[in-house]
């Protein structure tokens, strides 16, 4: 099976892999040129990677709960 590689599968690739490595959407805005926060936005769609992240990183700032994905333990 023939995948078509376009410059804007690179870009979106790119794009998300900086998310996942923690990038914010204010620096990936300026990163790839978006006047708009909106259209960079498009990029911010939910991955294992991500989701892992933001659930680290909430439970480091509540610190006694360990918060999960629709449970509180």
């Amino acid at each position: 099976m023939d995948q078509k590689i376009s410059c804007h599968s690179l870009r979106y690739s790119y794009a998300t892999h900086l998310l996942e490595s923690g990038v914010g959407l204010l620096e990936l805005q300026q990163f790839l040129g978006h006047s708009s926060l909106l259209t960079t936005a498009r990029y911010a769609h939910l991955t294992d990677m991500t989701c892992d992240h933001s659930e680290q990183c909430i439970n480091q700032l509540i610190g006694r709960f360990n918060v999960s994905w629709g449970t509180i333990r």
